[in-house]
């Protein structure tokens, strides 16, 4: 098992968050995000098994932007197996999964779903990156995406957002892409918009 924490949904009927924190985070930091956006939702959040000079990270990288592919393949089936297991073990609804991610977490979380039908129910990314360009995604009809960008943001370039917007919406899902005027920090202002489209439902 990944290290993590649990906390179950007030109620059967409500999505299990799954939290993927950014590089040097831990499975604390978004915890008020996942509450702000909806407090009775189930949490499930996971701290990344990689180390980078002792940040905890979700997949090797090679340098800034480039992504170790093979690790980010291992990686990522390794996180799909433990949402798995998790929901085994806890008895939440494995249907009902939304991914709430932040940077490197981001990029894991669209990895997801780059190389699984049905690995979430929907996903809210913040400042994510392609995560594999080369990869044949699966069908994501009835998949919702919220895509958080910074037209600032001098990790991911707006071609970032606008290119996995694109291969997200060519695989058949839904996705909004929200941009704000700022970098790559997650914003209060970026929490108001993913509550806002978790909402419309």
């Amino acid at each position: 098992m990944m290290k993590h924490i649990y906390n179950p949904p007030a109620e059967a009927s409500k999505p299990t968050f799954l939290l993927l924190h950014g590089t040097g985070g831990t499975e604390t930091d978004l915890l008020p995000a996942a509450g702000h956006i909806d407090p009775e939702a189930g949490v499930l959040s996971v701290r990344g098994n990689v180390s980078e000079n002792g940040m905890p990270r979700f997949f090797k990288r090679l340098s800034e932007g480039v992504f170790d592919m093979e690790d980010l393949r291992e990686r990522t089936e390794e996180l799909h197996a433990f949402i798995g297991q998790a929901a085994d073990e806890y008895g939440f609804d494995r249907n009902n999964v939304i991914a709430l991610g932040y940077s490197n977490g981001a990029n894991i979380a669209a990895n997801l779903l780059f190389s699984y039908e049905d690995s979430l129910k929907a996903a809210i990314l913040h400042h994510p990156m392609v995560p594999d360009r080369n990869k044949e995604l699966p069908n994501l009809e009835g998949t919702r995406v919220f895509i958080a960008a910074g037209t600032n943001d001098p990790i991911c370039p707006k071609e970032e957002s606008e290119d996995l917007e694109k291969l997200l919406s060519g695989a058949g899902a839904k996705v909004d892409l929200h941009w704000e005027n700022q970098g790559h920090q997650l914003t209060m202002d970026e929490l108001v918009a993913a509550k806002a489209w978790y909402e419309k439902g």
